[in-house]
This record gives C-alpha cells, sequence and structure tokens, in this order.
C-alpha cells in the first residue's frame, strides 16, 4: 500500500522545523519502500511507449475533442486529433500542421488557412477543407462546445476554393489567432450524423491524428495504437501509446524510478538524486520556466480581497525563495513583478525592475497595509479582524495530487499566520477542485492562468471585466472574479492590431496596472514539467536540443515530440499500411 503525505501526522505547525523535515523524510522513505515491495504493472514491449499526464485513479472512455481537460483523455488532443496549427511556446513559432500557412486579410478581421493537401481520416476518407469549415460552424450550432468562445468574435468560417478557409471576425481580434489555429478538427462524414455532439463520448474515434486506434480499454490502463493513414509518411515510429492510471505525483515518481515510464509531466524531488542517478545514460528531465505564473487567487466574494492593500498585503508576506527551496527544489524562479513567465521575456517592461512591486517578501509592509486597510491583530493568538470584528480565517484550495503545491500552499499557510492571518490548506481531487474554482466556490486557491503567444491572454484572463462570471457559474479564466476598465480599453486595443511594436506598448501599460492592482498574486514561474526515459525511445527534446517543449502537459505541442521519437535500434518495428 502506498501512503500518501497527507496520510502521516506531521503536527509540528511549523513545516522547516527538524521534526516536519524528519517527517517528511519518512513519508518518501515510505513511498520508495511501498513502491519496492508492491507489484506494479510494467511493459517492455517493443515499440510502446508508456505516458503519464493525467492525474486520475481510474479511466473513462472520453475521447470527445470539445470536452474540457480532465473529462477528455489527454490523447484526444494530443494524439488522436490534429489542429490546422501548432504553435511552439520554445522558439514563439507557429508550426503547419492541417494547413500549411495563414495570413491576415484586413486589419485583424479576416484570417485565411491553406489547407493541406494527402490527408486521410484514419478510416481512410479524404480529409478536405470541408471538414475544417464543418467544425468550426459545429460548434456555432453547439455553443456548449465552444469553451474557448470562438464565436464570440467569429462571424463566419467559409470555404473560398478547394485550399482555403475563410474566417471572418464579428470585430478584429488578433489574439484569436492560437486558440482558431488549434481547435482540433473533427471529420463531417462521423460528426454531421451524431444526435448530441455534446454528450458524444467517442468511444471509437475517426480523426487525423498519429494515434488514433483504441488498442485496449480497462479502468487502469488503455493503449492507443497507430493511424494506418497518417500523412506524415514513415511517422509515427512508435506503435502504441499505454497509458497507465496514477492519482499522485508520488506514484508517478515510483514509476519513472522503477523504469515503468518513458514519458511523464510531473513534480518529482530531488530529481537527480532519485530519478537521473539511477540510470544517467537514460534518465533526463526539463523544467524550462515558460509555461506561465503559478498563481494565488483571491476570491473578490471575500470583502477583505476586494481591498488591493489586502491583496498586496497577502502577496507580501509570503516568502517565495523559500516556497521554491521547499516545495519546489529550486526548479524555478520568482515571478516577475508583472507576474510574466521567461516566455514573454520580449514583452516585458523596460522600466519595470526585478525588485519593483509587491511580489517580493516584505512582512514589515505588509503588517502595515494590513492595519490601514483595518485588519488589525486581537486576541492571544493574534488573529487579524476586520472593521466588521470579522476575525481573518480563510481556506487555501489546491488539487491533491500535485504534491508540490501542497508544501507551496503550507509555506504559504506558515506565512500568512505569521502575518495574522490564519489560513488552512484544503486538498481536493483534482475533479472536485476544477469545478470549485470555476465556479468561483472558493476563498484562496491555488492555479494557473490563461497561457498564450502574448500577454493578452494573461492579462484577460486575471483583469477582464468580459471574463468576470456571476459566482456559481462557470468561467475557465478569472476564477477570482476581477475585472479593471482600463485593463478592458487596452486589451480592445490589443485586439484591432496585428503590428507587433503597438502590441507591446499595450502590454506595457497592462503591465503597469497589474503592479498597480494586484490582481492575482503570483507566486512562481510555472516549469513546463517532462521527464523522459531514453532506453526505448530516442529524439525527445531537452536543453541541448530545445525543439519544443519536453513537458506532455501542454497539447498540441505534444505532436510535434511524437512525429519525431524514434525507438531504438533494439526495438525497432514493422509500420502499418500508408
Amino acid at each position: 500500500m502506498i501512503h500518501s503525505p497527507q496520510s502521516i501526522n506531521c503536527k509540528n505547525d511549523n513545516p522547516f522545523s527538524a521534526q516536519r523535515f524528519l517527517c517528511v523524510f519518512m513519508v518518501f522513505l515510505t513511498l520508495i519502500i511501498s513502491g519496492c515491495k508492491q507489484k506494479r504493472s510494467s511493459n517492455n514491449r517493443p515499440g510502446v511507449l508508456t505516458v503519464s499526464q493525467e492525474q486520475q485513479s481510474s479511466w473513462v472512455r472520453n475521447f470527445n475533442p470539445f470536452q474540457p481537460m480532465g473529462v477528455a483523455r489527454w490523447g484526444t488532443s494530443a494524439g488522436i486529433y490534429e489542429p490546422l496549427m501548432i504553435f511552439n511556446r520554445m522558439n514563439g513559432e507557429y508550426v503547419p500542421w492541417l494547413a500549411t500557412s495563414y495570413q491576415w486579410g484586413g486589419s485583424a478581421d479576416e484570417l485565411i488557412f491553406t489547407i493541406r493537401d494527402g490527408v486521410r481520416w484514419s478510416d481512410g476518407q479524404p480529409f478536405s477543407a470541408s471538414d475544417v469549415v464543418y467544425t468550426f460552424n459545429l460548434l456555432k450550432k453547439y455553443p456548449a462546445l465552444d469553451t474557448g468562445g470562438l464565436w464570440a468574435y467569429l462571424a463566419s468560417v467559409k470555404l473560398d476554393n478547394k485550399e482555403h478557409v475563410v474566417l471572418r471576425f464579428s470585430r478584429p481580434y488578433s489574439p484569436g489567432l492560437m486558440a482558431l489555429a488549434q481547435l482540433p478538427i473533427v471529420p463531417k462524414h462521423i460528426w454531421s450524423n451524431i444526435k448530441d455532439p455534446v454528450t458524444f463520448t467517442n468511444a471509437s474515434p475517426v480523426a487525423t491524428g498519429p494515434f488514433t486506434e483504441i488498442r485496449s480499454f480497462e479502468n487502469q490502463v488503455y493503449e492507443l495504437g497507430r493511424n494506418p493513414y497518417y500523412w506524415k509518411k514513415g511517422y509515427p515510429k512508435v506503435e502504441i501509446l499505454r497509458f497507465p492510471a496514477f492519482p499522485t505525483n508520488e506514484q508517478v515518481t515510483l514509476a519513472l524510478i522503477n523504469d515503468e515510464l518513458d514519458w511523464a509531466g510531473s513534480f518529482v524531488p530531488a530529481i537527480d538524486r532519485i530519478f537521473v542517478a539511477k540510470d544517467p545514460e537514460h534518465h533526463g528531465y526539463w523544467f524550462p520556466a515558460v509555461a506561465g505564473s503559478v498563481y494565488l487567487y483571491a476570491s473578490q466574494k471575500i470583502t477583505a480581497f476586494q481591498d488591493v492593500r489586502v491583496r498586496k498585503a497577502l502577496s507580501m508576506a509570503l516568502d517565495r525563495k523559500m516556497i521554491n527551496r521547499v516545495a519546489m527544489y529550486n526548479y524555478t524562479l520568482p515571478p516577475e513583478p508583472a507576474g510574466l513567465s521567461d516566455g514573454y521575456a520580449k514583452w516585458r517592461h523596460p522600466g519595470i525592475k526585478p525588485t519593483d512591486g509587491w511580489v517580493h517578501h516584505d512582512p514589515e509592509t505588509a503588517g502595515r497595509l494590513l492595519d490601514e486597510a483595518g485588519y488589525r491583530r486581537s486576541g492571544k493568538e493574534g488573529i487579524r479582524s476586520g472593521p466588521d470584528g470579522k476575525p481573518m480565517v480563510f481556506e487555501i484550495s489546491v488539487i491533491a495530487g500535485w504534491s508540490d503545491w501542497v508544501r507551496a500552499c503550507q509555506v504559504m499557510a506558515s506565512n500568512l499566520r505569521t502575518a495574522g492571518i490564519d489560513v488552512k490548506v484544503k486538498a481536493y481531487d483534482f475533479t472536485g477542485w476544477f469545478e470549485k474554482v470555476q465556479r468561483g466556490n472558493f476563498e484562496l486557491s491555488m492555479g494557473w492562468a490563461d497561457d498564450g503567444p502574448t500577454p493578452y491572454q494573461v492579462y484577460r484572463g486575471v483583469m477582464a471585466n468580459e471574463t468576470v462570471k456571476p459566482f456559481g457559474e462557470n468561467t475557465f479564466v478569472n476564477w477570482h472574479r476581477y475585472g479593471n476598465k482600463e485593463a478592458d480599453t487596452l486589451l480592445s486595443r490589443f485586439e484591432r492590431t496585428v503590428d507587433f511594436a503597438e502590441q507591446r506598448k499595450i502590454a506595457w501599460r497592462l503591465q503597469e496596472i497589474y503592479l498597480e492592482e494586484a490582481p492575482a498574486i503570483p507566486i512562481f514561474l510555472n516549469p513546463s514539467w517532462g521527464e523522459y526515459n531514453s532506453r526505448h525511445f530516442v529524439g525527445w527534446p531537452n536543453a541541448e536540443n530545445p525543439y519544443v517543449r519536453l513537458s506532455p502537459n501542454h497539447p498540441p505541442e505534444a505532436l510535434l515530440i511524437m512525429t519525431r521519437l524514434e525507438p531504438v535500434p533494439s526495438t525497432t518495428i514493422k509500420r502499418g499500411k500508408q
């Protein structure tokens, strides 16, 4: 039996004491011993790539590409269905895929894609531009499928001629490029016969991707086989993708250590010592900090958090160096003052220094801001109470299986208690946590931000009024429900231009507003977690060969890896029909 850290009682509230350190060490030792004793399923079949990306205790057979992450299986948008183009975060460029090129028509109000010839669906039927037009209009017909809100700015999608699909916008909207280019395309001849595409689980998908065949599906493991008609000649050279179910980081770590995985995208503690050192020739990892920042969200439903002084005080009470050391094993860096990751380096404000703003540890200023806002210490415990007499007692919501985030929350809770704010950490399974944050049913919560090729998505996702939904209504961004009118104006200006110089000036002002208003609290730059085992397959991206992020956590980028991997000579396999 594998014990989770939550099942062992570490009573000392100081997470950095010798007692706490010993407790954490014993937890990890227990995991290692348990993993050695437990009989685990392994796979040594030639040509089979074993992957861990989703953390689930069991699988549900759902391959509907329009259902959200965590509902549809990861392979849906990372191996089965394909987009028109793939944005590669490592070089900031779009890679042609089902479309060979794109161009803007007019001033960000028309987008034209040239569709690739010679592609077939996995049932052998020809793929065409008509399938692309059908897919976009399917989302218009069934708005519940349009989770990215594409038809909020699309006016029409039509076939211009045999090769070109023309997307006309209801308003100029340059940031739409990534979402439109990366929409998974479905076959018209299949989906036009589906009675209810919204609830359709798509158990046996027909698609254009490299892995379309459901070889087996059980509640603990499933396998995807190669598309016999894949359009990239000679690829994929992987024969089967295999997905065992692991509900926690700890179990993924054990599977990596025991050579049960070829590819994963999880946090692994002390990775050089416990993973790489075991087999330096084959075990590798790469964690570039280009995926945005990880945030602490303070819900605007809480009166205290509506005060910018309180939000800044929360941030300045946090010791991010300690969070990085204790929770993240120094894998990453503290955030920039305006919350932008290394992936946005060319967008950063030239006048904002790393020491500016409120993302550095300054408990004295944090206390002064709380005092000014009317939240003063009282009683023996020193917990602050507001002008209404209510004590500052809150809960931080976090995902139970994400051990790095759980530890980060434990550190933050300790920091905030020192500042006079009593915070409890509550871990939920992913599905429960995701439902809570989408509905705004939390007080404080860890979370990510919207990601994209420009800072537009970041700032729209944390401070645009159009993304502020009523509490209880689902939203995929702006979980905390904060809006800023000037930001709305700037974001609108950004939408109307495709000129980089103009967009960057707008982004600079958005960064200034972010510093002034503290809409969301960045904790650390979000590493793109990626681990690999090259014992069976080679061609993995890494710091020396950064052709794309190694992490499987950012589909459809994973397609760039899966169509490049090759088996080592001893596992070379025969290909299917082309």
